[in-house]
């Protein structure tokens, strides 16, 4: 399956180059909405992605900063695939951030999950069992659409050039029963079979390895084709709420604790023997 542009990073280039071109004319954002004769607080909404920018203020922009014919063509461009819809897009109701419309075209996964086996690797049961124990009181609609949309994220394992996967999966996650023994046999099984899969590598931080640097929780660090275009994003999801972060300084805090968790966890080899051995305390 080829891959096909993510409209949430096309929307968050289109963001980048618009403050990019303003900072090259040296006006504030206030400034550039006064002169516009726009509420000053409309241009950083617009940077910040809080606003959609329509096509006659993109020309208006564009105008005031002196784009060049090429850079026109190319916000323009831009414009126009940030105004199309994911697949995720008919599951707004049940996927209400942006998660995964940065995933759908990153080239490099790094995640740390501590309670869960990694979204991409789960099989329908265990999601199934997840949904339902999260949703109590939701019903068999609800249930099934939020069941569908995750699933709906392994689009990304039949790309042509699919992401490469490095996991780091807590013991805990392999250990707790969800679903029952015939459902936790069948996804640990689904993990030994993902050990063998090209660009994917997964490591179990066992118990034994005590306190370590991302007790805090589970993260993801997603990284694209080119850096200078599409920076890498930490994604942090705690239930309750999410959190996008961009800044380097951020980015390389957490680049850090990833790589203190490859360094405490069992090495690829290690895991699989490990999840090979623990599969038998599942039975059919």
């Amino acid at each position: 399956m080829a891959q096909v542009p993510s409209p949430t990073i096309r929307a968050r280039r289109l963001r980048r180059e618009l403050r990019r071109l303003r900072d090259r004319t040296g006006r504030t954002a206030e400034e550039v909405a006064g002169q516009l004769g726009w509420h000053r607080t409309k241009v950083i909404r617009f940077e910040l992605g809080h606003s959609r920018v329509m096509a006659k203020d993109l020309q208006s922009l564009l105008d005031l900063y002196g784009a060049t014919t090429e850079e026109r063509g190319s916000l323009a461009a831009l414009h126009r695939q940030a105004r199309q819809k994911g697949w995720w897009s008919a599951y707004g109701d049940v996927l209400p951030d942006d998660y995964v419309g940065f995933e759908a075209e990153a080239t490099s996964i790094s995640t740390f999950e501590s309670l869960y086996v990694p979204g991409l690797l789960q099989t329908e049961e265990y999601v199934r069992a997840i949904v339902r124990a999260g949703r109590s009181t939701a019903d068999q609609d609800e249930i099934d659409r939020r069941v569908a949309a995750r699933l709906g994220r392994k689009v990304l394992l039949s790309r042509d050039e699919p992401p490469r996967l490095w996991i780091v999966i807590d013991e805990a996650a392999v250990r707790r029963v969800v679903g029952g023994p015939k459902v936790m046999r069948a996804q640990v099984t689904r993990l030994i079979e993902a050990c063998e899969l090209p660009g994917v590598e997964i490591q179990i931080l066992p118990f034994s390895a005590g306190a370590h640097a991302a007790m805090g929780g589970p993260f993801a660090l997603l990284d694209y084709a080119d850096p200078a275009l599409d920076p890498t994003v930490v994604y942090i999801d705690n239930d309750s709420s999410t959190l996008l972060l961009e800044e380097e300084r951020h980015v390389a805090r957490y680049r850090l604790v990833f790589d203190h968790l490859i360094a405490k966890a069992l090495d690829p080899d290690e895991s699989a023997a490990f999840m090979r051995r623990i599969v038998d305390d599942y039975p059919d």
